[in-house]
């Protein structure tokens, strides 16, 4: 696993620690709820509410999971057209204590939910999600949403005239001139470089590595929408559910692996295998990492120390 040159960022949202060196923080996990086709609303019917008491306990798994394991989750709050954050901000803050990010297809939403959680004050615990490339008036909403306060922001790249790792590198700098023109300040900046396909994962994580090079920027990707792109065709066409689940597994672990500070994993109904896949991938990282430079994680939750403490107490004892 290749050390960066560049001063890498480390940031800290609701008690949470991103970025920093490859295998020094673990990767967080940031896991979906309540978006279209959620589970827990019976059927289709949005407007007659979720089940309260399988929400809580979905919460709960992820966060007995992220403390059995040392990785850290947060829910996308996802909120559909027409709907304010404002139950859904309110549940998963009451019944959890794991950072989160508002989430929508609209910025009218996605705006309203900010003004909720300044209001409330929980801006130290949440992230926007988030500023695109493809936002036609993207000044107007950095504006609007540095006027409201938010410190944590998310902006999501991509250059539909270079679909190479590239292009994310020339979609974030877009971002940045507009965030700068706009004259706006973040506390916190997050770089998403977009997935397209499952192998096309792939070049999320080298963007991101050019991206931490450049600007040393925590970076993230969602390899959850590149797996459930293909839930139809691998787990009724192909195979089952299953195979499905191993494929998704596989594209997290690679992800959390391979310069991802943050992934977004797809429902949170999932967590239950996608936190021990990349705890997995994190202790690989930091055992790599090692293999490199003799160094342990100064974090002593890290997964290779929960996880695996046998094999963290030999390596400890080969650095001397």
């Amino acid at each position: 696993m290749q050390h960066l040159n560049t001063e890498q960022k480390v940031c800290e949202i609701g008690g949470v620690k991103f970025g920093g060196q490859p295998g020094e923080h673990p990767s967080v996990c940031c896991f979906s709820i309540f978006q279209e086709n959620d589970r827990l609303f019976e059927g289709k019917r949005r407007k007659k509410g979720f089940n309260q008491a399988k929400a809580e306990e979905i919460l709960k798994k992820s966060e007995k999971l992220s403390q059995d394991t040392g990785v850290s989750v947060m829910a996308d709050i996802v909120a559909s057209p027409g709907e304010t954050f404002d139950k859904y901000v309110d549940f998963v803050t009451q019944t959890s204590s794991m950072p989160f990010c508002i989430d929508s297809i609209n910025i009218a939403e996605k705006i309203q939910g900010a003004k909720y959680c300044a209001e409330k004050g929980l801006l130290d615990r949440m992230f926007y999600n988030s500023l695109t490339v493809w936002e036609q008036d993207i000044e107007r909403e950095i504006k609007e949403i540095s006027e409201i306060g938010i410190k944590h922001v998310l902006l999501v790249t991509f250059d539909m005239e270079d679909q190479m790792p590239t292009g994310r590198i020339t979609g974030a700098q877009k971002l940045l001139d507009a965030i700068e023109k706009a004259g706006a300040e973040f506390e916190t900046i997050f770089v998403d470089t977009s997935v397209m396909n499952a192998p096309a994962a792939a070049f999320c994580s080298v963007a991101n590595r050019l991206i931490k090079e450049k600007w040393g920027f925590a970076c993230a990707s969602a390899p959850s929408n590149a797996s459930y792109m293909e839930l139809k065709r691998f787990k009724d066409e192909m195979w089952d559910f299953k195979a499905w689940s191993g494929v998704d597994s596989a594209l997290e672990a690679l992800s959390a692996f391979w310069y991802n500070d943050l992934i977004f994993s797809g429902p949170i109904a999932g967590a239950g295998r996608v936190i021990p896949s990349v705890a997995t991938a994190d202790a690989f990282c930091a055992a790599s990492v090692f293999a490199e430079t003799k160094k342990l994680p100064q974090n002593s939750e890290h997964p290779l120390f929960k996880l695996f403490p046998d094999f963290a107490k030999q390596l400890k004892a080969l650095a001397g």
